[in-house]
């Protein structure tokens, strides 16, 4: 009983010289991570917020004037209708190709063939697939020969060519082509993962019970992998958010494809308005915190209900 009661003072003592010594072994530990933390992502970020305020050389505080011409002016306008077209069909078209796929080759033969098919883009970084693209779209006015994969096909219809990416009515959805085609295969990947996980017994009960194939699909398989869906899909948003390699090699941005990403390197690097880009990157971190953090919530409720 005296050994126990001993331990029992031991445990609930207040930290002495040995707690002391864990923490400065753990401050040793953290503190190389913390230093890189303050210098290249705490102070740049501060810096930046600062001279949003200020005017294009830093030399004079114009207050929100930046934000301002970011909400009013018609170029920055045309800019953010792009990237909302970009959040809305590139998060829809492979998240939806991505499940459509995933499902029609759940536990089929072929099923590992069509995954590695598909998944392939993934393992091409942004540049190289927009430039592969740019030899699909490539355009030569009417008579000369086609070198672009998609005008050499509507020449075999006696079609006209088509000037994919200077057709304002065309590029951007051509562009949004590309980030689908390279994304499909991520998205099919995650969602199948999830598809494995649902208990047999609760398709073998559905099954009992006479649903068919769609009601299962909608009352069964998409409740159950919801938590995953939303996972891919906040993935796409953030990297549309800041898309810039496709639009910066295929276009540079003009003929009204330009992003908010793509604006920020013009303002910064090509007109040396330090002001605007620096507002223009405050936006872009604003637009993204919130689907990291609704993302993390996430996260943690299925922790906790695990």
């Amino acid at each position: 009983m005296a050994t126990v009661a001993r331990e029992r003072v031991v445990a609930t003592a207040p930290p002495g010289k040995k707690r002391s010594g864990i923490s400065w072994g753990a401050l040793f530990w953290i503190g190389p991570a913390v230093i890189l933390l303050l210098v290249f992502f705490i102070y740049p970020m501060l810096s930046t917020a600062l001279w949003s305020f200020e005017n294009d050389d830093s030399s004079r505080f114009v207050g929100l004037k930046n934000y301002q011409r970011g909400f009013t002016d018609g170029n920055m306008l045309d800019i953010l209708q792009n990237n909302l077209i970009w959040l809305v069909l590139a998060t829809i078209l492979p998240v939806g190709l991505g499940l459509i796929v995933a499902v029609l080759v759940d536990r089929v033969k072929i099923e590992g063939i069509i995954k590695s098919a598909l998944f392939v883009p993934m393992a091409i970084s942004f540049v190289g697939a927009s430039i592969i693209w740019r030899f699909v779209y490539a355009y030569a006015p009417g008579g000369e020969a086609q070198i672009g994969l998609l005008n050499a096909f509507l020449g075999i219809f006696h079609v006209p060519p088509q000037a994919w990416l200077q057709n304002e009515a065309l590029n951007n959805l051509a562009l949004i082509a590309i980030y689908t085609w390279m994304w499909t295969g991520f998205s099919m990947v995650i969602i199948s993962a999830a598809l494995k996980g649902i208990p047999d017994d609760v398709i073998e009960a559905a099954k009992i019970d006479g649903a068919g194939r769609i009601t299962m699909f909608w009352r069964v398989t998409i409740p159950l992998i919801a938590p995953t869906l939303g996972v891919v899909a906040t993935t796409m948003i953030i990297n549309i958010l800041k898309i810039f390699d496709v639009v910066y090699v295929e276009t540079g941005g003009n003929y009204h494809t330009n992003v908010v990403a793509m604006e920020f390197y013009n303002q910064l690097f090509n007109f040396s308005n330090y002001g605007l880009a620096s507002a223009l990157a405050i936006l872009l971190t604003i637009c993204v915190l919130p689907v990291m953090v609704v993302n993390i919530r996430r996260m943690r409720r299925e922790e906790r209900g695990r």
